[in-house]
């Protein structure tokens, strides 16, 4: 099979530890924490004050841009506080602090038939749910599927690579939730009338292949193409290189060649608030790592703290040096475990040993490992140099800004040289430059 792309590695996958575990549901206990901003693009607004009684399902933020995302509450109860708590992954945002009364009241739901329903109101639907995308950056849905070039859209590429190591979240909704992931398909070409939808599965996901084939086998615009088994092939340059065999210039964006990429738990919600009339309040985190007592994957309402969902899964076997929100390629360090699961959540891991911190660092050897694993053919070792030196601009000039953070670069490299970290924070910096620079202008 040649369904794949240049570069990537092949780290231990864990999957195994949760991947035939049944998804349980975990009912959380007093106060659930809700960020404005648990997605790309502005914060939402709060439009709830203190002691006000809220249900399961009620707005409470609303988006306040075109790039925003709603934010409902997951259970019922009283409005405690609006204030800055920690984030999973290290940062602060203004949240809405909910005493769940524990009788999760729920709003009334309006369901729908979205063969009835035009693709403008489709996509009002899935922005009042507050849909983000939960395989990433979490960009408002709404917006992904109504890109400028919306008629021109050839291929809508379903994600279902699930590439980190240890998550089984996306395996669970491809073989639980295949009706409904497949009507959220159907709803998607709906908006994008002129493409065809590919499903990526990674070949290590046998089951969820055949069951989606069976499911897809008399749709004339949806098909699975099955792709090899590689870290970061659920990126999304390399999935629609690996699918369609269409390859994406690093300057250019995925819409300027007719694709739309998505990932499936985000279809599945798009199932959910077309037809069932269903904000995102839940999703599901695996819990895994070699000190989780009992790995597993839980149906988590939005808001709960980690350290609740820890204590789901047995808790942890010793105490663990690091714990991980996410996979441990891409995922983030925690140090706060009353930090609240947030859209895109999709992971707690637990570690007895922090290896990556155990191995000392060396000089650079030029062996360019790191260049022959990069999934964007570029040069992590040259731009690690220059983030070191601070250049800024030969940064730029070859093309740092485009680096997708996968961390193959520092996997492979033989002096265990942060590689990954150099580039990230040197984006991060000009960024930010960039944005005081406009700031400036505007005044």
């Amino acid at each position: 099979m040649s369904n794949t792309f240049k570069g990537g590695i092949h780290p231990f996958g864990g999957k195994a530890l949760t991947k035939d575990k049944p998804v349980q549901e975990l009912k959380p206990t007093g106060e659930l924490v809700f960020p404005v901003s648990q997605h790309a693009g502005a914060p939402a607004t709060p439009i709830v004050k203190v002691g006000d009684e809220v249900l399961a399902g009620q707005l409470i933020a609303e988006a306040s841009a075109t790039v925003s995302a709603n934010v409902h509450s997951s259970v019922s109860g009283k409005v405690k506080k609006i204030e800055m708590r920690n984030l999973p992954n290290g940062g602060r945002a203004m949240s809405i602090v909910i005493e769940n009364d524990g009788e999760y009241k729920e709003i009334q739901y309006q369901h729908s038939d979205p063969e009835g329903l035009s693709k403008e109101e489709i996509l009002e639907k899935i922005r009042a749910a507050g849909l983000v995308g939960m395989g990433g950056a979490g960009f408002p849905v709404d917006q992904k599927l109504a890109p400028e070039e919306g008629d021109s859209i050839k291929y809508l590429v379903v994600n279902g690579a699930e590439c980190e190591p240890y998550l089984t979240s996306d395996f669970r909704i491809m073989t639980d939730k295949a009706d409904e992931l497949v009507g959220g398909i159907r709803i998607a070409l709906k908006v994008l009338p002129n493409a065809e939808a590919v499903i990526g599965i990674e070949d290590n996901k046998p089951e969820a292949i055949k069951i989606l084939s069976e499911k897809v086998k008399s749709e004339s615009r949806i098909r699975v193409v099955p792709v090899k088994t590689k870290y970061p092939q659920g990126s999304d340059r390399t999935l629609v290189a690996a699918t369609t065999g269409m390859k994406i210039k690093s300057t250019a964006h995925a819409n300027e060649y007719g694709v739309v990429v998505s990932n499936v738990t985000s279809l599945y919600n798009v199932y959910e608030a077309v037809v069932n009339g269903r904000p995102l309040t839940r999703r599901i985190v695996t819990v895994s790592g070699d000190d989780i007592a009992n790995p597993g994957n839980f149906y988590v309402y939005l808001g709960t703290a980690f350290e609740e969902l820890l204590e789901a899964a047995g808790g942890t076997v010793q105490d663990p040096e690091k714990y991980i929100n996410g996979g441990t390629m891409m995922g983030f360090a925690m140090y706060d475990m009353s930090a609240p699961i947030t859209k895109t959540s999709g992971a707690l891991l637990a570690f007895k040993k922090d290896e990556v911190a155990q191995k000392p660092t060396g000089p650079c050897i030029s062996c360019a490992s790191c260049v022959s694993v990069c999934p964007m053919q570029l040069m992590p070792n040259k731009l690690a140099k220059m983030a070191e030196k601070g250049d800024t601009e030969g940064f730029e000039k070859n093309y740092g800004s485009y680096c997708i953070e996968c961390g193959c670069c520092s996997y492979v490299c033989p002096a265990r040289i942060p590689l990954k970290q150099s580039i990230k924070t040197t984006k991060k910096a000009i960024k930010d430059a960039k944005r005081r620079e406009r700031q400036v202008a505007r005044s």
